[in-house]
């Protein structure tokens, strides 16, 4: 079987979708009205357990490099525990579900039959639900908590960069949050080494010269040294604003205005710049 690591994310959210909605529809055909719902549950049922057995597969080619994350492992193999149990509940449910199809002939006296591998399958579909939706809640928090997938899933060099530079990003906004201003300004240095030709990377360090270090001076020089295209209204607009606050962190509320200034008649439908600039008195 091919190496499906890279698809697991595609696979389970197919497998969460069709098997919580064929349990639902399953439910619903035992009521007389809706038997309607019948062959789709099945149907979902079937495809969707199909999908679970990929997706074990699937999880067991990826979890190497997630499990090697320091910290990770427990969790890794708890959500491979639990997944493979939520896919052999989903077997038996597959398995009740094609025996209530092959016993499914009203013309011969049978269909009664038929409705209690139904009624069976309600009750492993639930229980199977259940542990699915564990298995999908560890899921999301070896992704969400651990980082376990972005940057690695690929293999490509550079979406690991982009995840260092996330991880960066947001660890010095925690640290600038509680107090830890030296710490946030060494990651924010840190990125800007990293990717120097990352113009946002460039300007958080401008920010931080100012937030964490107070260095205005520096702040201005590093602001000016960064070149951005003409068409790019954003982060032009920003770079003014940080170039303003730099000014002004300098005294030179003057220098704040004629800046801001400049970047209001290049950018006339900015509010926020008209609105820095009123603000300096």
């Amino acid at each position: 079987m091919p190496n499906l690591a890279q698809y697991h994310p595609q696979i389970v959210h197919f497998v969460v979708a069709l098997l919580f909605v064929g349990v639902a529809l399953r439910i619903a055909s035992l009521i007389p009205k809706l038997k309607f719902a019948n062959h789709a549950a099945a149907l979902l049922l079937l495809i969707g357990t199909g999908a679970a057995v990929l997706a074990v597969q699937s999880g067991t080619d990826a979890h190497g490099p997630v499990e090697r994350i320091p910290g990770a492992r427990a969790l890794v193999v708890e959500h491979e525990e639990v997944a493979k149990q939520a896919k052999n509940i989903f077997l038996a449910v597959a398995a009740l579900e094609l025996i209530a199809l092959g016993l499914a002939r009203p013309s011969l006296g049978v269909d009664r039959y038929a409705r209690v591998a139904q009624v069976a399958s309600v009750v492993v579909g639930l229980y199977g639900s259940l542990v699915l939706y564990h298995a999908s809640e560890h899921g999301g928090e070896l992704v969400y908590s651990y980082a376990g997938g972005p940057g690695l899933r690929t293999g490509r060099p550079a979406d690991v960069e982009r995840l260092l530079l996330a991880g960066l990003y947001n660890q010095s906004r925690e640290d600038r949050k509680a107090g830890r201003l030296a710490d946030a300004a060494v990651l924010v240095d840190e990125m800007a080494r990293r990717f120097p030709q990352n113009p946002e990377a460039r300007l958080l360090r401008v920010e931080s010269l100012m937030l964490d270090r107070k260095d205005y001076a520096a702040a201005l020089v590093a602001a000016d040294s960064v070149s951005l295209p003409a068409s790019d209204a954003r982060l032009r607009a920003r770079q003014a604003t940080l170039k303003a606050d730099a000014y002004l962190g300098l005294s030179q509320p003057d220098s704040a205005r004629a800046v801001l200034a400049a970047a209001v008649a290049a950018f006339p439908q900015n509010v926020r710049l008209k609105a820095k600039l009123d603000s300096i008195k």
